[in-house]
This record gives structure tokens, sequence and C-alpha cells, in this order.
């Protein structure tokens, strides 16, 4: 027997076998896939639907109730004779509760920030 016609011979059945196997690979991934669709939509079914628009939560005719504090930077610390401060020595956190309880708020007319094309403050 010709040793080229039994390596054609060979490879022609490797190659059945390989894409036998592609085929088999294929249908797998695509039951997987499948059954996770059908298992996801299963477990969608059980849960809560959601809010309807009536029954989520409203503001009160009062206004809102939570208090806002406003805050200031702190003071960044001096250090004596000129020497630099270490990160130990500053305080842990940039700011603090405002001594004065009221919120600030925009002046009349002007647009609250750089490039706003307000007058600005006066």
């Amino acid at each position: 027997m010709d040793t080229f016609a039994s390596a054609h011979l060979a490879a022609s059945g490797r190659s059945a076998l390989a894409s036998v196997a592609f085929v088999v690979v294929g249908l797998v991934l695509v039951g997987g896939l499948i059954f996770a669709f059908r298992l996801g939509s299963k477990i969608r079914r059980r849960e809560p639907a959601p809010p309807q628009p009536h029954e989520h939560p409203r503001m009160p005719a009062s206004g809102p109730t939570h208090e806002s504090r406003s805050r200031e930077p702190n003071e960044m610390p001096r250090a004596a004779d000129g020497e630099r401060l270490t990160p130990h020595e500053l305080r842990p956190t940039g700011s603090r509760d405002s001594a004065d309880g009221a919120r600030p708020r925009w002046d009349q007319g002007t647009g609250g920030s750089f490039g706003s094309g307000g007058p600005g403050a006066r």
C-alpha cells in the first residue's frame, strides 16, 4: 500500500473526528446557553415586580426633613521656624462642621461658577 494514500486516509479520519468533535462541542455550548437562559427567566419570574409609581415614597408637604450641615475648611497649620510639617503633624480631615449652620446661597443674578456667563459677584 502506498504511504501517501495511508497518510491521507489517516488524516481524513482525524479531520472527520475533529469535525464531529466541533459539532458536539457546539451543541453542548448551545444547550448550556439555552439552559442558562431558561433558568434565568425562571428565577426572574419568581422575583417581586418593580414598585408602581404610587408605591414610591413621597416628600412630606412640610418639605425635606433632612438637616444639611455646612462644612468649612480647616486652617493649614504653620510650622515654627520655617520647618516643613510632616504628614502625622497635619489634621486627619480637610474640613469640619461650620459654626454657622446656614447653608451658603448664591447671590441673585449670579451664575455661581466661573465662565457661566453671569455678571458675577459685585
